[in-house]
């Protein structure tokens, strides 16, 4: 054996016997020669609430265009309609009938998604792709569905808000002296969900279909309205307000000291706005509005706020006044421990429709509020706090607290607790109250559902063909919400934070 090499493998055998230490610590965790732990499967960190969707009932069997029924509005007596004498030997006279036709579309909803097979091949042993994808996908729909039964707009157009009323009052403020020119636009809930000042107001999108063809969604905006203008002096504040338009649930306002050059400042729930500090730049411009783009008379349906909504519902429709411009008018403190503007509309619901709501729907904002007017010092001696003195225990108090019931007294068998929920789509400044079911004196009135969902084809999956190296899939669903008793809803609108 050549000695060169013999020497080579003595000293090779030899480190290997006593490693050298400097050789032990060459390799380190930052050399990167470790192991992956990566949880499986895919941890799903976004928020499923479908509290609507979960409760109206399905029904199939929907056929043609659109489900239609006949109602009777009133059965009116013969003569005095409250009063049935009548003379001995004679017979009395016929009653009569108000009717009316009735009809909701049905319309499509659904989602696609899509997978390719080395994303399949590359996801084995960390989670089964194609299942997750199906699963998500239905999710999507789901909450999409949601979002359509609270809010969808199909028949009730936005229009173009009135001219905004200006003035400018007060000290302190940091607004610019300069003239202030103001338009403001509408939205409806799909559009107050699909809009943001960094965003820009929701106008109308172009959706490129899997397909490859394309159709336009409106994105829940009214039109523009005219402009208004005002001078403002140093150390100001800018007010701005506008006519309730009916269907809104808020109003975005462009502003600048431009004439023609306003752009986006703010997102209110209230038909107002107060300006103190500098106008930010750089954002939508107002002249990205150009039309009304509230509805999709096309494509959808009308939603449980909408139909509540629309003129010749019936439903209680309550908007609060403008009161001071940039908050709005709160949520009044009736001093017995409940609030004003629900007492009303329970009382109206039961004057006009001997009925009263069995839910009421808000948000994080209007639970506080009503809260606060509740649990106010004027109603403190009719709180009661129970202790159990027997036991010996000492007194436990938790810290805060809301309100999770109201009680209705207006309801046939002596009043009625009604729960008050969080639906995470449900505005600030808004209140909506539903009768989920008739009460008893309504059992004969072939309305088994106050509204449904009704379907003619339920939610169906299509794994289409392979076209190109993914699977695409897509989830379906026919159907209309059918609203039969939209007197059985009320909505308190407008309501100013406080």
């Amino acid at each position: 054996m050549n000695p060169i090499t013999q020497e080579s493998l003595e000293l090779m055998k030899g480190a290997l016997a006593q490693p050298d230490d400097r050789i032990a610590k060459s390799i380190s965790i930052a050399t990167g020669l470790l192991a992956y732990d990566l949880q499986a499967p895919a941890k799903n960190l976004y928020p499923f609430v479908t509290p609507l969707r979960n409760i109206i009932p399905r029904v199939g069997g929907g056929v043609g265009s659109a489900t239609n029924w006949r109602q009777i509005n009133a059965i009116i007596g013969s003569g005095f309609d409250a009063m049935g004498w009548v003379p001995e030997g004679q017979r009395s006279g016929t009653m009569s009938y108000s009717t009316s036709t009735r009809s909701s579309s049905f319309v499509t909803i659904g989602e696609e998604d899509a997978a390719t097979f080395e994303a399949i091949s590359a996801g084995r042993t960390f989670e089964d792709v194609q299942a997750t994808m199906a699963f998500r996908l239905l999710q999507k729909m789901m909450l999409k569905e949601e979002m359509a039964i609270l809010a969808g707009y199909a028949s009730l157009a936005l229009g173009t808000p009135s001219t905004p009323t200006l003035s400018a009052s007060g000290s302190g403020a940091t607004l610019p002296a300069a003239t202030y020119y103001v338009k403001v636009a509408a939205l409806t809930l799909e559009g107050y969900q699909n809009s943001s000042v960094l965003g820009g107001v929701a106008t109308t999108k172009t959706i490129t279909g899997a397909d490859g063809k394309t159709f336009a969604i409106s994105g829940g905006s009214s039109n523009i309205s005219a402009e208004a203008s005002q001078a403002v002096t140093l150390g100001q504040t800018l007010y701005c307000t506008v006519t309730p338009v009916t269907g809104a649930v808020a109003y975005a306002w462009y502003i600048s000291t431009s004439n023609g050059t306003e752009a986006l400042q703010t997102i209110t729930t209230v038909n107002s706005v107060a300006i103190s500090a500098p106008l930010s730049t750089g954002n939508q411009s107002q002249t990205a509005i150009t039309a009304d783009n509230s509805a999709n008379p096309s494509y959808a349906f009308d939603g449980l706020l909408t139909t509540a909504l629309k003129p010749g519902s019936n439903a209680y429709v309550s908007l609060m006044p403008t009161g001071t411009a940039g908050t709005g008018t709160p949520l009044t403190a009736s001093g017995r421990g409940s609030v004003l503007e629900i007492d009303t509309m329970f009382q109206a619901m039961w004057q006009n429709f001997e009925l009263s709501p069995t839910v009421l729907y808000v948000n994080a904002q209007e639970l506080r509020n009503i809260t606060n007017k509740v649990l106010s010092n004027a109603s403190g001696p009719l709180v009661r706090y129970d202790v159990n003195g027997e036991t010996g225990e000492e007194y436990q108090i938790t810290a805060s607290g809301v309100v999770s019931y109201y009680y209705n007294p207006y309801a046939i068998n002596g009043g009625l607790r009604i729960p008050i929920r969080f639906h995470p789509r449900v505005p600030p400044g808004t209140i909506i109250g539903w009768a989920e079911n008739l009460p008893i004196q309504y059992q004969s009135n072939q309305v088994p559902n106050v509204a449904e969902v009704k379907t003619r084809q339920d939610y169906y999956q299509i794994d289409w063909p392979i076209v190109t190296r993914q699977r695409q899939v897509g989830v379906y669903a026919e159907e209309v919400l059918a609203v039969y008793a939209p007197f059985a809803m009320g909505v308190i609108g407008n309501i100013g934070n406080g």
